[in-house]
């Protein structure tokens, strides 16, 4: 018998801290853009609850201060989020056969990378009420965030702003070295990745491709080329 739900959310619950955190701080910024765009702080708080994306937000909110009409602004959101389809596709493999949709839809709604990282990384199947605990303190971090980067983000000198964001790259870095650390070959698709990403943001034939679709082309391709030439034995897993 396997643990039970408590205990799963509770453990989702302590994963979540650090995002919870990170995203607040995050949040902050985010909450300047949505102000230059004419929102209220409720709207734009309204708006982090119910989109949970932080690059499609700013491209959102960058849209609409500089008046771009809907067409445009759905084209750019589905290329900015397109790489959580990818994330979806791996956390459905992570969640028991018979998990039913309801949980399954809970789960796609909040998919974001640092909740994805703590997810994928949970030992044997995915108790959904583990990504849940991660949700209950990320959520309300991200929403709360944004709300008084609206009312307050103005008042701190941009230099604080800019430390704060920092911290979340600090946070999803501590997601991936602990395994990095313990597989020579994720090790070395990390490295690989990093400077892959990195020639891709600096070579100008790329200047025309989105972050969104150069992140989306890169993860394909590595990831698809670790699994034909590092392939791992399907195994058992513990419940």
């Amino acid at each position: 018998m396997g643990d039970s739900n408590a205990k799963w959310f509770a453990r989702g619950l302590r994963a979540g801290v650090p995002i919870g955190l990170g995203y607040f701080a995050v949040a902050f910024t985010l909450g300047i853009a949505a102000r230059n765009a004419g929102f209220t702080a409720f709207q734009a708080a309204l708006t982090s609850f119910l989109i949970n994306a932080s690059a499609g937000e700013f491209v959102g909110f960058s849209l609409i201060a500089a008046g771009a009409g809907y067409l445009e602004v759905a084209i750019m959101e589905l290329v900015a989020n397109a790489r959580y389809l990818l994330m979806s596709f791996s956390l459905s493999q992570k969640l028991r056969p018979e998990t039913g949709i309801l949980h399954r839809l809970l789960i796609g709604w909040y998919v974001t990378d640092e909740v994805f990282g703590v997810s994928i990384s949970a030992p044997g199947y995915l108790n959904p009420f583990y990504t849940y605990g991660a949700i209950a303190l990320a959520c309300p971090g991200w929403a709360c965030g944004t709300f008084l980067g609206v009312m307050l983000g103005n008042i701190f000198p941009a230099s604080v702003v800019s430390a704060l964001s920092v911290g979340l790259y600090g946070m999803f870095i501590a997601i991936f070295v602990p395994p990095a650390k313990e597989s020579k070959i994720v090790r070395a698709l990390v490295l690989i990745s990093m400077a892959a990403s990195f020639a891709f943001a600096r070579i100008p034939l790329f200047d025309g491709i989105s972050s969104g679709v150069k992140t989306i082309v890169l993860t394909v391709a590595i990831s698809a080329a670790a699994a034909v030439l590092f392939p791992i034995r399907e195994v058992k897993r513990d419940a």
